[in-house]
């Protein structure tokens, strides 16, 4: 009897150990795979940061172009009476101007009341805000909110 016993645990760890080395065949496949994407990735940022040195030694010292802010000359006026018609004429409450411009609703009454005027980066984003329309506002103010 001890013999069949043993014959049959005998048995039962072959077919064991065949079916772990069929599943782990897969993982070492997907593991292979891996290794040789992450070394190419490897190999592909190194060539990238390489051709940007190279770029970067070619043009020193220039800045790159931003378009999205304008230039703030000192012939820009700015007067109460006109900041308060633009923001009248968007239809948006002081609170809602001084988000879009990054100053709070209280800076906005002091501008509209002459008590105080804006800065040259606040000049920067009025002159923007002058350029919208109603529409493009509230789009505005609903992808900040």
């Amino acid at each position: 009897m001890a013999n069949i016993a043993f014959v049959l645990k005998e048995e039962i760890t072959r077919l064991a150990r065949k079916e772990i080395r069929q599943e782990t065949e897969v993982l070492k496949k997907a593991s292979a795979q891996y290794r040789s994407e992450i070394a190419s990735l490897k190999r592909q940022t190194t060539n990238l940061e390489k051709q940007l040195k190279r770029i970067e030694k070619i043009i020193p010292n220039q800045k790159p172009i931003d378009e999205s802010k304008p230039e703030v000359s000192s012939n820009i006026r700015f007067t109460a009476k006109g900041f308060k018609t633009l923001r009248q004429r968007l239809g948006i409450s002081a609170a809602d101007t001084g988000r879009l411009l990054g100053v709070s609703g209280q800076t906005v009454y002091a501008w509209e009341t002459g008590s105080s005027r804006p800065r040259k980066q606040q000049m920067a984003n009025i002159i923007k805000l002058r350029a919208l329309g109603k529409k493009e506002v509230e789009a505005l103010l609903l992808a900040n909110a």
